[in-house]
């Protein structure tokens, strides 16, 4: 009788039934709920039970990530189903996952800029209300591009070439300036967030009430959260570099978390230029 397990004879992965995407759907239905009873004060039994059932669902996500993830691992590390086609696949999934945070960030672009071109729309007469038929808007003291907004630039473009020596060092298998490299990687993007996070609270303008408030914060806020998110994955990679997970030849998840790193840079250079330099002085281009 053949063995069950053995390894197939093609370069496919047919993957083994999984618990993880019904325990990941039932853990996003758990999170929805209880923000939405969270948010609406709604109660069940004269309980408040929204933010328990928020709480509940975050720990149930980040279990299944954290267990979906380390069977990723042991698929491709111990198992060796990670064969070059499945990377090749691999790579088409993180380039559509990136192709989908682009058009993310496109709709706050589009948000941003159609309140800065239009403020005094004759169709929209209520914006004209709260932007005074100018942008900024009337009373909104703007950031200054050349000081915190500035030097986040520099901080995020050195961080990319921190990574990319990082990268180099993993093609050549030098281990010590991979984990150098990340290391650096990693403190910067702290830098940015601890920079980013204290011009939030010294800025002059609120998130609420305002509209280049609300374009302002849900633009740089989410590349903000990105950033968080970048500089854990980066971190991730940094104790698997530690564990000899990566080879020269198959390193995904590290050139993955390079990828996504990269694509966090090249936003922030489009919100620099485009909120923080043109959107300050823009009435001066009219």
């Amino acid at each position: 009788m053949a063995d069950a397990h053995a390894k197939p004879e093609h370069d496919y992965h047919l993957l083994e039934p999984s618990p993880w995407p019904l325990v990941a759907s039932v853990s996003f239905f758990v999170l929805a709920v209880g923000l939405v009873m969270s948010m609406k004060g709604l109660s069940w039994g004269g309980m408040k039970v929204g933010p328990y059932l928020l709480g509940a669902g975050i720990i149930g996500i980040i279990y299944v990530m954290i267990s979906w993830w380390a069977d990723v691992i042991r698929e491709a590390e111990h198992e060796g189903h990670h064969t070059r086609v499945v990377q090749l696949h691999h790579r088409y999934g993180m380039l559509l996952f990136i192709a989908s945070e682009v058009m993310f960030f496109v709709a706050w672009f589009w948000a941003y800029f159609d309140a800065a071109l239009f403020p005094a729309e004759a169709i929209q007469y209520t914006r004209t209300e709260f932007t005074g038929g100018q942008w900024p808007p009337k009373g909104i003291e703007t950031l200054d591009p050349w000081h915190l907004p500035l030097l986040n630039t520099l901080i995020l473009l050195t961080s990319g070439t921190t990574l990319t020596w990082a990268h180099h060092a993993m093609l050549h298998n030098d281990r010590e300036g991979v984990k150098q490299g990340l290391w650096l990687t990693i403190i910067l993007g702290a830098l940015f967030s601890f920079v980013q996070a204290y011009e939030y609270t010294h800025a002059h303008f609120a998130f609420s009430g305002n509209i280049y408030g609300s374009t302002f914060v849900m633009a740089t806020g989410f590349h903000g959260f990105h950033v968080l998110v970048g500089t854990i994955f980066l971190a991730v990679v940094l104790l698997r570099v530690y564990r000899n997970h990566f080879t020269p030849q198959q390193h995904l998840g590290f050139e993955f978390s390079a990828w996504y790193w990269h694509f966090v840079d090249v936003v922030w250079l489009f919100l620099f230029v485009a909120i923080y330099v043109w959107g300050s002085n823009v009435r001066y281009f009219h």
